[in-house]
Order: structure tokens, then sequence, then C-alpha cells
């Protein structure tokens, strides 16, 4: 980050208002910096370490924010689509200046943790194939999901494009009865994040996934309180793990 960035960039950046509204802001007298009035909004302030304040309340600068969803079916993993919602319309508007886009995608009809930011670069090292990020979901899949498909997936399995995934580690937490239309329900860990791959993957050994519910990536699990449709910003902790798993 430039040790020193204009004014107007930095309240604009965290939602204050725009440039011409700052601007305003400034002539009557609502913005201090270290306890000195603003006469000009678009001066160069140190955003690390001045103390800005408008009307009386300390605006707290920061570059990029993380937020973790329990995303909802009948949502798009986009920033804009001209059908459907997505993800960023569910976001608080104090999110919204912030710009943050959803790292990789989750299906329409699968829910789950979704990672979104502005960090471009924490991003692009999340969903680099080199970096063979796991990603751990649970799923329910007719009809008996047994130990043959999960030596199967231990090996890698080919897609109908012919493309032979990484091995995957399948867990059987249920097995399913067709007579009694009772689903499997198993937990898959793989490294990548080829479309619709988990779904993809059944298909290959003839079964087919009926709910999706991606629960963890990388060292992140999706934190349990968060009911479908609600985010909540890393804490520390988490992010310092996410950094770290990542080499950011």
């Amino acid at each position: 980050m430039k040790q020193t960035q204009r004014l107007d960039k930095i309240l604009a950046h965290v939602g204050v208002g725009s440039r011409s509204e700052l601007k305003r802001l400034a002539k009557e007298g609502a913005i201090y910096v270290n306890g000195v009035k603003v006469k000009d909004s678009g001066m160069q302030v140190k955003p690390e370490s001045d103390i800005i304040t408008v009307h009386g309340e300390i605006v707290k600068y920061r570059e990029f924010v993380y937020l973790m969803m329990n995303k909802p079916q009948g949502v798009v993993s986009a920033t804009e689509d001209n059908r459907d919602r997505t993800v960023v319309d569910l976001l608080d508007a104090e999110y919204v200046p912030f710009e943050v886009f959803p790292v990789g995608r989750l299906d329409k009809d699968t829910e789950g943790f979704l990672l979104l930011t502005n960090d471009g670069k924490l991003a692009h090292n999340l969903l680099s194939p080199r970096k063979h990020v796991p990603k751990t979901y649970f799923a329910k899949v007719e009809w008996e999901v047994n130990e043959a498909d999960r030596e199967a997936f231990a090996q890698g399995v080919t897609l109908d494009d012919g493309y032979e995934t990484l091995p995957g580690i399948l867990n059987i937490l249920a097995t399913g009865n067709a007579s009694l239309g009772v689903p499997s329900e198993i937990e898959l860990t793989i490294m990548e994040g080829k479309f619709h791959q988990v779904k993809r993957m059944f298909q290959a050994i003839g079964k087919q996934v009926v709910y999706l519910k991606r629960i963890s990536m990388g060292p992140l699990a999706l934190d349990p309180t968060l009911a479908l449709g609600q985010v909540r910003e890393l804490s520390e902790e988490e992010l310092q793990a996410l950094q770290n798993a990542n080499g950011v």
C-alpha cells in the first residue's frame, strides 16, 4: 500500500460518500484529520496512522475485506446477473464500496461455504490449480454408495469430457437404500474445482447427487452458527491461517 493516499479516495472506499459529497462535508467542517479541520478533501493522508473523523466518528480504513458466507440455493456465485440474485446481492450495504467478489463458485443449487473478498492476490492463490487447495463437500447421493466407490475416487475418476480427476477422499457417513428411497450421505474432499466436479464424479460411477453443500475450503470450515444467506467477516486467526496455507 502507498504511504499516503487522497483523503476523498479513502473515505469513498469505505463508503462515507462520493467525492462531491466529501467535498461538501469538508466545506461544512465535518471532516477532521488528527484533530485538525480539513479544508481540502483531496489532501494526502496516511490511512494506516492518521486519525480521520467524520461528524466526530473515527473512520477505520482497511484496504481488503474477507467474508465467509453460507450460500443458499437459488443464488448464483457472481457479482452481477441479469436473471438471478447473486451472492453480492445478499451483502449488507457497508460492504458494497469494497467491490468484493466470490473466490471460485458454487453451483446455483449448491449450498455452503463461500469466501468473498476484494483481495485479488489471495483469491488467485486459492484458485490456482498448482496450489491444490482442498475443498470438502457434504452430499446426499442416490442410492447406495459403497467401498468400491470409495476406492474408485481414491484413484481418481474419468469425467464425461475425458478429464481424469486427482484422487479424492470419500467418507461414507450413511449407506442409502434404493428400495426405501433413502439416499447415501457422504463427505468428499477434492483438490480441484472443475465445473460441477462433485456431481460429475458421481455421474462417472453411475450415481446422482441430490443435495450438495460445501463445508470447508483450505484450512477454513463453515461456521455452524451461520444461517443460510448469512455472512460474517473472517477472524484474524482465520485470515492468518488462510494466508499461511497459501503463502500470501
